[in-house]
């Protein structure tokens, strides 16, 4: 099927946000990838930052990084480095396990940038800059862009936010018209929507999503598929009420409720047909679902139902408000422990609980392993060096990622190196033992988004580590987002009293890995998470909870 021949797939969301329109549209392209055909996938985005590297993960969740760097071209002689994505990249880099590609995520404030610097250098010259067409018609050359880049068979768009809103309606305009220049058997449209369950009257109920409905069909737009999230499966009566007032036919009225695992989702829609229903909507032909593709799946999400016990493990931090902070990690974890047979429960906690109470970490006594997470900034930041503290005296399993192994490393030449005013410089630029400093080359560095050190690059691994023997190379890739690094100086007088340098950066020389000689204690400077999928988990993150779940043994507490 060649790219001109490219289906569209639009998914938007009703009623409120975190439904899961991410699982959603990541499970709607694994039926089509069961069936044999090419999948890829876009997230728009209708806030106006250019990208999410500059949002608190508080205030829209993680940002997913890709292994490619896109120099975007807002405009001729305005070029920016994009590489930081929407979280739900994750979801579509887990379920349909290829590398996702940043010129897919498509954000308000590149639409609206790109028509601004282009009407500055004199392409609008004489005309009127209006969101219709100007805005309207960068959206749809963006997505059909998209399309053209892997020519898949089918395109899944995904936009953000919820119908009504005001920043979502130029997108939802580009679609109405996409609809007409490709016309309407090339496009359908998945809307997503809260079925809520009211406990008082034990009913669930379809008026929120009547209402939402109406909402797209005043934008010219009639879902041809509704996804009704619910805590329980839509009971019949509920499909042919949501059927009769939403204008859809019961058999394209899909359930979405709640699951052990989101990786069960696709074989809850294949039950309920609608792998086939979207076949006869674009006009593809209707295969069979591949036998071995679909029970390697079932196995894969067996083996996250049924573990033989579990691995709890602590994740201090600074953003464990919403878990959506540290998804993929979360997912990681899951993914590694599900692997080994096991369950693993992440416990998130906010470190500044420690500062303001050092007995509070005895919490740490009762976990298996403890991941010190990701982060910017000076908020929670000793509670997280007294986390690691805590972990090397006693011996607990601890696996620091970027930020993470900078305060590990902060916290070992506190601990071992005896520097207790040691620090990094992000948060004391005063430190007098400046045992994490800025990169050389982010030191002329005004611009904020898209200037640190981003996406894959190659990094070499010391034989006889921890890092060697997890990955079984020599030289493996991963993901980067940081702009500080472990002091090259520093280290060598650790590596003195006990500490392994394990892993550099093939490009410049950094060190990008560190651990303990005599205890499962690892820092990197990279992102495993971004890499680990459900059926190929990361070979670090599996060597973690192997160590965590031998630490479980060891206290004599292996059954649940």
């Amino acid at each position: 099927m060649s790219g001109s021949n490219t289906r569209f797939i639009f998914v938007t969301g009703g009623v409120l946000s975190g439904l899961g329109k991410g699982v959603v549209t990541a499970s709607i392209g694994k039926l089509l990838q069961f069936r044999g055909y090419t999948v890829d996938a876009v997230k728009i985005d209708p806030y106006l930052n250019v990208d999410p590297g500059t949002l608190n993960p508080v205030e829209h969740g993680e940002v997913f990084v890709c292994e490619e760097v896109w120099e975007f071209e807002a405009a001729p002689g305005y070029r920016f480095r994009i590489a930081e994505i929407d979280q739900d990249f994750g979801t579509y880099e887990r379920f349909l396990e290829m590398n996702m590609h940043p010129s897919n995520n498509i954000t308000s404030g590149q639409v609206y940038l790109s028509v601004i610097l282009k009407e500055r250098v004199g392409e609008f010259l004489g005309k009127t800059i209006q969101v219709i067409p100007h805005i309207t018609d960068e959206i749809k050359r963006r997505i059909l862009g998209a399309s053209q880049r892997l020519k898949p068979d089918v395109l899944l768009v995904e936009i953000g936010g919820t119908v009504g809103d005001i920043e979502v309606m130029p997108f939802l305009e580009a679609l109405r018209q996409l609809m007409l220049e490709l016309g309407k058997e090339r496009i359908i449209l998945v809307h997503v929507t809260l079925v809520p369950y009211l406990e008082t009257v034990g009913q669930l109920k379809t008026k929120p999503t009547q209402h939402s409905v109406k909402l797209l069909q005043s934008m010219g737009l009639q879902p041809d598929i509704i996804v009704g999230r619910s805590r329980i499966e839509l009971p019949e009566e509920i499909k042919e009420k949501i059927s009769l007032f939403c204008n859809v036919p019961k058999h394209a009225v899909i359930s979405d409720p709640d699951l052990e695992t989101p990786y069960e989702l696709p074989m809850i829609f294949e039950r309920q047909g609608l792998g086939d229903l979207i076949c006869g909507l674009l006009g593809l032909p209707r295969r069979r679902p591949d036998d071995g593709a679909v029970s390697e799946w079932s196995e894969l999400v067996r083996r996250f139902k049924e573990p033989s016990s579990c691995v709890r493990i602590a994740m201090p931090g600074k953003y464990c408000m919403i878990s959506d902070s540290y998804i993929s990690i979360i997912e990681a974890l899951k993914s590694s422990a599900a692997w080994l047979g096991l369950k693993a429960e992440p416990i998130l906690i906010e470190t500044e609980e420690f500062e303001q109470d050092p007995e509070k970490l005895r919490i740490l006594d009762d976990v298996d392993g403890i991941l010190l997470t990701p982060g910017f900034g000076a908020r929670g930041v000793e509670g997280m060096i007294m986390a690691a503290e805590h972990a090397i005296r006693k011996q607990i399993p601890l696996l620091g990622i970027c930020f993470g192994a900078q305060l590990l490393f902060v916290a070992l030449s506190r601990l071992i190196l005896g520097l207790r005013d040691a620090h990094s410089t992000e948060v004391d630029p005063n430190t007098p033992h400046p045992v994490v400093d800025l990169l050389s080359e982010q030191r002329e560095m005004s611009l904020k988004g898209g200037t640190m050190k981003l996406g894959g690059r190659p990094v070499k691994l010391v034989a006889g580590t921890k890092l060697h023997q997890a990955y079984k190379s020599e030289r493996i890739i991963e993901r980067f987002r940081h702009r500080y690094h472990i002091s090259p100086r520093y280290a060598e007088l650790a590596v003195e009293k006990g500490l392994m340098i394990s892993a550099y950066d093939e490009l410049d020389g950094t060190i990008c890995g560190i651990e303990f000689r005599d205890a499962w204690i690892v820092g990197v400077q990279f992102h495993p998470e971004f890499k680990s999928r459900p059926r190929e988990p990361s070979p670090l993150f599996i060597e973690f909870i192997r160590a965590s779940y031998e630490n479980r043994r060891k206290r004599g507490d292996v059954m649940d």
